[in-house]
């Protein structure tokens, strides 16, 4: 997989999200049901294993509602107001034992599906910039982080899944589910939610350019500008600093639960370039919600 495509010829749905998307809920499911205490702590987080399932389970039914044109209002796109508004959804939601959410979350991943399969892909080009947070176009849907098309919005449903999954199995002390395919599938909602969770007080005043790289796999470019933002679904062709990253090291650090040096660390992060002391700068440039 040579960009961040990864689709079929005659379409813009990707090679492998329905098969993602079915087999990360079922994975995450067959965590849970693992569960003896869902009272237990998710590392890193205030939640507890059962709320991070309920809130799990209450997402995956707003995207399978999404997809299916139902219009659902979601805090405004901030971190703070998503923060707020999952908080009042898991507040006015009580259920916490294992096996129904577990079973929640399959069915409505599967929801999403029937839906997604029954509407037509959006041929909007994953190419974004700071100023496409406003009004969805024709053919996007309306999302708790803007206006995306279905198939971005099939990619936002994998993504939150993969992040919240990460947790569950490190708190109840299982294997996680993220992989190489699965991470690159993730990247058609990254380089389109990168722009709308980008810090500017970090990035005010940078000039310079990415070139993102996945090990083994997929790729993409942003650009900055005096602080502007844009992503692109080819790296830039005189990159200022070159990213190699492990794929599941990039996810993570994407979501805000890997830091940028212990990755380094580790061997999973390798950089070159003019100017590769921008490496570690690029994670810090976001506020993922």
């Amino acid at each position: 997989m040579a960009s961040v495509n990864g689709q079929d010829d005659g379409g813009t749905w990707p090679t492998g999200l329905d098969e993602a998307i079915r087999t990360t809920a079922a994975d995450i499911a067959a965590t849970l049901r693992g569960a003896f205490d869902t009272g237990a702590p998710v590392p890193g987080s205030r939640w507890t294993v059962g709320e991070a399932a309920a809130h799990l389970a209450q997402a995956n039914e707003l995207m399978a509602h999404l997809a299916a044109g139902k219009e659902r209002g979601y805090g405004d796109g901030t971190p703070q107001g998503l923060a707020e508004a999952n908080q009042r959804a898991l507040a006015a939601f009580a259920e916490r034992r294992a096996e129904p959410l577990a079973a929640m979350i399959v069915e409505q991943a599967e929801a999403f599906l029937e839906s997604a399969a029954r509407r037509p892909a959006s041929d909007t080009p994953p190419t974004s910039h700071a100023s496409d947070t406003s009004h969805a176009s024709h053919g996007e849907l309306v999302t708790p982080m803007g206006p995306m098309s279905l198939d971005v919005l099939g990619s936002y449903l994998l993504t939150h899944m993969l992040g919240h999954g990460y947790d569950l199995a490190r708190a109840l002390g299982r294997p996680h589910m993220l992989n190489r395919a699965r991470v690159e599938l993730t990247l058609p909602f990254l380089i389109t939610a990168m722009p709308r969770v980008l810090d500017t007080r970090a990035a005010a005043g940078l000039t310079a350019r990415y070139a993102i790289r996945l090990r083994g796999g997929a790729c993409f470019g942003a650009t900055f500008t005096d602080g502007a933002m844009t992503v692109a679904p080819s790296p830039p062709s005189r990159p200022d600093c070159t990213i190699l990253t492990e794929p599941a090291a990039f996810l993570l650090m994407a979501l805000g639960r890997l830091g940028p040096w212990g990755a380094v660390a580790r061997g999973r992060v390798l950089t070159w370039g003019r100017k590769p002391w921008l490496a570690p700068r690029f994670p810090a440039l976001f506020s993922p919600p």
